[in-house]
């Protein structure tokens, strides 16, 4: 069983090296709703950008998409990588120039939405049988003890193809003594809480928190979850531990994180709630605490507040 969680200063680009305990598991986040889980010796991204490829698409357009922070890590840096998974088919989510770098990987494979496969294929030049694809109550079981269960996300509605698939997909993955719930980008629909108590308990909840706007929505650019409404969907599920994300990477996408911090105070959830930190690790641990601290302490909370009411 896993005795705690600390947050460690580490650098995504030395990923690899993190010092981990079998069936301990650590995460980074790398931006926008990017993250970089190791788990033993299996390492895997969701989500990740790591490129300028949106700056490039929209160059003189009223959302330029320039990056208002630098990719933690560079796609070349990425090696022995496992699967890379891909809630949906947006370029932040699902980035050619990331996906076709970390393709050079020989044994990763790629875990999408069934209803963009051919949009995943097409856009990274995967090789199809490196693709895996699941769709909306499935389970995909993974081997040595980890399996993830795809469940919908309504970005801003639960959209689906003709043969009912769904365009936005969730993942709840398991890792032995961890279980956590990543949603890609997605708003509060009928039967969420439904869909996640089917699917067991959750243990950590990384969820989209940079909410959304009548503005955006006329622009084309679709929302995620406000703060309040992330705390609101921890509460009813019990989350022990969230991390917010979909923040700091557009200018006109994104929600100040000083913000996000003082209603998460205001709510006195500041030891369940993080606002992610790039180059900090988020290690959930085996071995036991000096003191016996419970499951799932942040034991570094102190800390980590004064470096977020400074960001």
């Amino acid at each position: 069983m896993l005795n705690g969680f600390e947050i460690v200063q580490w650098r995504v680009a030395d990923w690899r090296s993190f010092p981990l305990v079998e069936g301990e598991t650590v995460l980074w986040w790398l931006g926008q709703a990017g993250f970089a889980v190791r788990h033993g010796n299996r390492k895997f991204l969701i989500d990740p950008y790591l490129s300028d490829s949106l700056a490039r698409k929209y160059a003189g357009t009223k959302y330029p998409h320039l990056r208002m922070m630098p990719p933690p890590v560079a796609p070349e840096q990425v090696a022995d990588i496992d699967w890379v998974f891909c809630t949906h088919s947006h370029t932040d989510h699902m980035d050619p120039d990331t996906l076709s770098v970390i393709a050079r990987n020989p044994g990763c494979c790629f875990i999408v939405p069934r209803a963009v496969v051919d949009h995943a294929v097409k856009i990274a030049g995967l090789e199809p049988d490196r693709v895996i694809t699941v769709d909306a109550g499935e389970t995909l079981e993974l081997g040595g003890g980890i399996s993830v269960a795809v469940v919908p996300s309504a970005h801003e509605d639960l959209k689906v193809n003709g043969r009912g698939e769904h365009f936005y997909v969730g993942y709840v993955i398991r890792l032995n003594g961890l279980s956590f719930y990543h949603a890609g980008d997605c708003v509060p629909y009928e039967g969420h809480r439904r869909w996640l108590s089917g699917v067991g308990p959750v243990d950590l909840a990384l969820l989209a928190a940079n909410g959304r706007d009548a503005e955006r929505t006329a622009g084309g650019i679709p929302g995620n979850f406000t703060i309040d409404e992330v705390l609101e969907l921890a509460a009813e599920c019990s989350f022990p531990q969230v991390i917010v994300h979909h923040f700091g990477m557009f200018d006109f996408n994104t929600v100040d994180p000083q913000l996000l911090w003082r209603k998460i105070k205001a709510a006195g959830q500041e030891l369940n709630v993080i606002v992610p930190i790039v180059n900090q690790a988020y290690h959930w641990r085996i071995r036991g605490f000096a003191h016996g601290e419970p499951q799932h302490v942040a034991r570094m909370v102190p800390p980590l507040r004064s470096m977020q009411e400074s960001t």
